[in-house]
């Protein structure tokens, strides 16, 4: 066991591996652009570094939160704890040594050992550059690396759990690197072990399969249709992470213009018999069946249809180009935004009957 460190820094401090910063601002480090503070921010650069930085009094004895890009995350208000802000890059191997992507080829499909703090647009871009298919339909979406297994991201008819071999995390309770198998991840619909066990495990590491040709997804929400404007009609995986660019960019505002976590609220999956009572009370519902007899059916549409799409209070508003999404058009707290999702919950759930629940993990909020 390390020794117990009792010289925590003040302020800002290079720790080597990682830096250490007390009071920090969380401002630029959620899509939300939600005005917060964290007691103590750390920035990690090398994974290995994760035993001695845990071992600090206040960190261990504190509460604990890893934050990736921010993208998945609403702040109702400041963080009194540690936030473990993961920067690390390459390839993750034993002595997290190197850099570079570590890959296996055995010519028809590839094994591919990326660290969790590689963002993950930049990743499926190198994917696709390297002639490898399978996470077109997932490219654009914020984030890093090492949050897409933990809500096992989606979009497009895809998930990233179909393409993941394991995961690398540091075991908080088991104070050892453990890699946990595809099973063991227990994957679901923006789903997985890691959601059930919060605060047990910190990504380190992601490993994916990726064949060199696969049968492309291109009869989900408009995507068949891009293509035949795009003029493609032998359509290879980048042709398809072309047309989910321009579906993506023409209905999602960017993070980067208006503050934004993508779509806020899950897709609810309920009972076949009440999809069907659903749908012959309300025809232009979408719904999906789904493997285990349950349907999917449209969070958009239902949030559309109770008058929420557009809504605007104060700087907290709903997207007036996709419903999903929850938008700050500036200075919006994270409780006014938290409390306008509460009312389209609400309204949703009068209407509908079917309560939304949020995607984003939500800090704070009772």
């Amino acid at each position: 066991m390390l020794p117990e460190r009792t010289d925590m820094p003040a302020e800002r401090v290079d720790m080597g591996g990682y830096t250490l910063i007390e009071n920090a601002s969380l401002a630029n480090r959620n899509t939300l652009r939600v005005a917060a503070r964290a007691k103590l921010l750390a920035e990690i650069r090398d994974a290995t570094k994760l035993p001695e930085l845990l071992d600090f009094p206040a960190v261990r004895n504190g509460r604990l939160l890893v934050l990736g890009e921010g993208s998945n995350m609403l702040f109702t208000g400041d963080f009194d704890g540690t936030v473990l802000a993961m920067e690390t890059r390459g390839v993750h191997a034993e002595a997290l040594a190197t850099s570079g992507v570590q890959v296996e080829s055995d010519g028809d499909s590839a094994r591919i050992a990326i660290a969790a703090g590689e963002r993950w647009d930049d990743f499926v871009r190198w994917t696709l550059g390297q002639g490898y298919a399978g996470l077109e339909n997932l490219i654009l979406i914020p984030g890093t690396v090492g949050a897409a297994p933990i809500q096992n991201i989606g979009a497009y008819g895809c998930e990233v759990a179909e393409f993941i071999e394991s995961v690398e995390a540091w075991d908080i309770r088991e104070r050892r690197v453990v890699t946990l198998d595809h099973a063991t991840c227990a994957f679901g619909y923006r789903d997985s072990l890691f959601k059930h066990e919060p605060g047990r495990y910190i990504v380190t590491a992601v490993r994916f399969v990726l064949p060199r040709s696969r049968p492309l997804r291109t009869d989900y929400a408009g995507i068949n249709e891009q293509l035949a404007r795009m003029g493609v009609d032998k359509p290879a995986p980048f042709h398809v992470a072309e047309a989910v660019v321009h579906l993506r960019t023409s209905k999602l505002p960017d993070p980067m213009v208006i503050g934004n976590a993508g779509s806020f609220f899950k897709n609810p999956i309920i009972d076949a018999a009440l999809a069907d009572a659903l749908k012959r009370e309300h025809p232009g519902l979408a719904v999906w069946p789904q493997p285990d007899g349950r349907c999917k059916i449209s969070a958009a549409w239902m949030i559309e249809a109770a008058g929420f799409k557009g809504v605007r209070e104060g700087d907290a508003g709903i997207s007036n180009r996709h419903a999903l999404v929850l938008v700050n058009h500036g200075k919006a707290s994270g409780p006014e935004l938290w409390a306008l999702a509460q009312r389209v919950i609400a309204g949703v759930e009068a209407k509908f009957g079917v309560r939304l629940e949020p995607e984003p993990v939500v800090i704070g909020a009772v």
